[in-house]
């Protein structure tokens, strides 16, 4: 039997979490997954498992940049413990306007993808980083950048375009969408039973609704940025701009230039907003729940204002597809939090949407809807290495 190790790479704006594949005839085997925590920070975590689950490195070094981050990644991955990777595929949220197709990376493009920093500046920037190390530190071996924005490029243009002058739009200023990645995990975990009529709820740290017209995106709630579309953790989402003017003016009061004005706006709508914003406490969903129990009140109108913008956007995308058949619930706080599926569901019986408490008191995979239903009510884990590891498999061929 031949072998193909692939390595999967996705950074966070304080981690970078990895994945090692064979991927060879035909199979998709994991065997090893581990993560670097903390970057930026003297109490780092690094850890690597096998495919059992056991703990092969557990370190707590220091971590004070990406670059000492990924270097002990690179070193552990350089020894005889692991498979030399044949193919390294990055998660990319945008590539930019230019940038629509997963490929191999190479120093243009990776140029190319920095130009456009500012359509996800909490990602790009060190997924920037890893990729031009992971040339420098893995010599030969082919890296391939797979894009969250893929999925989406099937979105009309009516959905694509933005009210705004045109020359802001020949710019590349249009809805890209995100979480992509995580939606074709779901579309390939349906496999041959994907309904016609499909809305995805993404939900996380960072939150997304999309909608799904027999497999391929119709629409989605990230705009431009990852800032866009429902609140989520620490962003507004959507959100007047009368308000980001108001915001943008106090801050210019006694910004020393517009840069640095436009750098603490970006701060507040995409650090400091959304659920820990409204809560003055938390962006994690089971804080705010026990906050909650505990009677506090703000945090009571963070989750309620998450969990109705939810229920409203699933609404509108309903309307979009001329029904429903299909709701999925997947990312951290859609596969784990309970109460958050019962509050988004609850007002949506009139759309078909019934779902049985006891169903859905589980968390990871399950049918939650009552049977009853009209619209199957789902929660699918996201399955984003196997969808990159398929796209550098693909990508290597061609």
């Amino acid at each position: 039997m031949s072998s193909l190790p692939v390595l999967v790479l996705n950074s966070g704006s304080s981690s970078i979490k990895f994945s090692l594949y064979e991927a060879a005839d035909g199979q998709r085997r994991k065997l090893h997954e581990g993560a670097v925590d903390g970057i930026g920070t003297d109490e780092g975590e690094f850890w690597i498992k096998d495919a059992d689950g056991s703990k092969l490195v557990d370190q707590s070094p220091a971590l004070p940049d990406p670059s000492v981050a990924f270097k002990l990644v690179a070193d552990e991955l350089h020894s005889a413990d692991f498979p030399e990777p044949a193919a390294i595929g990055h998660r990319m949220v945008s590539g930019g306007p230019k940038v629509q197709e997963n490929q191999r990376i190479t120093p243009a493009l990776i140029e190319e993808m920095e130009r456009y920093t500012a359509f996800a500046p909490l990602h790009t920037p060190i997924a920037i980083f890893i990729m031009r190390e992971a040339l420098r530190l893995f010599p030969g071996i082919p890296n391939f950048v797979v894009l969250d924005t893929y999925f989406h490029r099937t979105m009309p243009e009516l959905v694509t375009h933005m009210p705004i002058p045109e020359e802001y739009s020949a710019m590349g200023v249009r809805r890209y969408g995100a979480h992509g990645i995580s939606c074709e995990s779901i579309i390939l975990h349906l496999e041959s039973n994907v309904p016609e009529k499909l809305i995805v709820a993404h939900l996380g740290n960072g939150a997304s609704i999309s909608a799904i017209l027999n497999g391929k995106s119709l629409d989605t709630s990230m705009g431009l940025t990852p800032t866009g579309g429902i609140i989520s953790g620490t962003r507004t989402g959507d959100i007047d701009p009368g308000v980001l003017l108001f915001i943008l003016r106090k801050i210019a009061e006694t910004a020393k230039s517009a840069a640095e004005a436009a750098d603490q706006l970006e701060t507040v709508v995409a650090k400091k907003a959304g659920l820990l914003g409204m809560s003055n406490l938390s962006n994690d969903m089971r804080d705010l729940r026990q906050a909650i129990q505990a009677g506090n009140g703000q945090a009571r109108l963070a989750v309620g204002k998450f969990t109705r913008t939810i229920a409203k956007w699933i609404g509108g995308y309903v309307a979009e597809l001329g029904g429903l058949d299909m709701l999925v619930f997947t990312g951290g706080i859609g596969e784990n939090d309970i109460d958050s599926r019962a509050e988004i569901c609850a007002g949506l019986g009139a759309l078909g949407i019934v779902v049985d408490p006891v169903r859905n008191n589980v968390r990871g995979e399950a049918v939650i809807s009552a049977a009853n239903s009209p619209v199957v009510v789902r929660v699918i884990p996201p399955a984003e290495d196997l969808v990159i590891v398929n796209h550098v498999v693909r990508l290597r061929t061609e």
